[in-house]
């Protein structure tokens, strides 16, 4: 067994094994992982390894660090080697070397196998998380907002107003910890617009940016909703609506039908009911597990 630096070739083998998965406990999704979306999430991890036998890629995992906890995401394509025990092994090894307080470890709500594993080694459940999507059929229409208030698209230059109104309006969020400003736009400064038209879109109250959404053109078969948000002193005017049907117009106007975003299961500003009355429904579950590291 070779375990080794992940490289941007193994991307479509990563994926084929994260795919997989998803197939094995949620045999009907529509989509599946790609080597785009391996490499589109991959900046914000620390260090990435695969496990390869006789040049086959039978093992994956990423170690990042979000505040106070270090997170680990493994994928194995055979049960039973002692593979995962080896990732969350490298994995708490990883998170003592960062100095972080505890661990976190992501596993699909089917998947028993993770769970024994997890739970036996002082894992518990700590929150469940959904992906959620809708297949458009018809053109959104967009909703109106009140008088003052001004849905738009962001403009050059407003990478820093985007990120403050981001991290207020997600500061209350379970486990929230913002990336710091620098990092943060060395990844996303330049992908508010593509080749074919704007991705990021906000409502402006005056001045002030009230409410945001930032999308991604393709993630796992279609348009991905990657945050959205509303500040709390504009929140219960109907700024969130305005900007998924606004998100869903502009998927619409590029031929993308399937749009699908994630969301925490108890979010405390019923976000999940906000999709359901979109017509958004749940696909996938995921579940975190914490241990704290001593």
């Amino acid at each position: 067994m070779n375990v080794r630096p992940f490289v941007e070739a193994d991307a479509d083998a990563v994926a084929e094994l994260a795919a997989r998965d998803d197939e094995r406990f949620y045999p009907d999704r529509p989509a599946r992982v790609t080597g785009a979306d391996i490499l589109l999430f991959l900046p914000w991890s620390k260090e990435a390894w695969v496990w390869e036998e006789n040049g086959r890629i039978v093992a994956s995992a990423t170690f990042g660090v979000h505040g106070p906890a270090a997170d680990v995401r493994g994928i194995v394509a055979e049960r039973g080697r002692g593979l995962g025990t080896e990732i969350l092994e490298r994995g708490e090894a990883f998170a003592r070397a960062a100095g972080v307080e505890k661990i976190q470890v992501g596993a699909l709500e089917p998947n028993a196998g993770a769970r024994a594993l997890l739970e036996g080694r002082g894992y518990r459940e700590v929150r469940r998380f959904y992906e959620m999507a809708i297949e458009l059929t018809e053109e959104p229409s967009v909703a109106a907002l009140p008088d003052g208030p001004v849905l738009d698209e962001v403009h050059d230059g407003e990478q820093r107003a985007f990120y403050d109104a981001l991290n207020e309006a997600f500061a209350e969020h379970w486990g929230w910890h913002p990336t710091p400003f620098d990092e943060w736009s060395a990844i996303r400064a330049d992908e508010h617009h593509d080749e074919s038209g704007p991705l990021w879109f906000v409502v402006r109250d005056g001045e002030e940016l009230a409410a945001i959404v930032r999308n991604d053109a393709e993630v796992s078969g279609g348009g991905y909703v990657g945050a959205i948000g509303v500040r709390p002193g504009w929140r219960g005017k109907g700024f969130g609506k305005a900007l998924l049907l606004r998100t869903f117009a502009e998927f619409w106007r590029r031929g993308t039908t399937r749009v699908t975003l994630g969301v925490d299961s108890e979010n405390e500003t019923g976000a999940t009911h906000l999709y359901e009355r979109v017509g958004m429904h749940i696909e996938m579950c995921a579940v975190a597990f914490e241990k704290a590291l001593t």
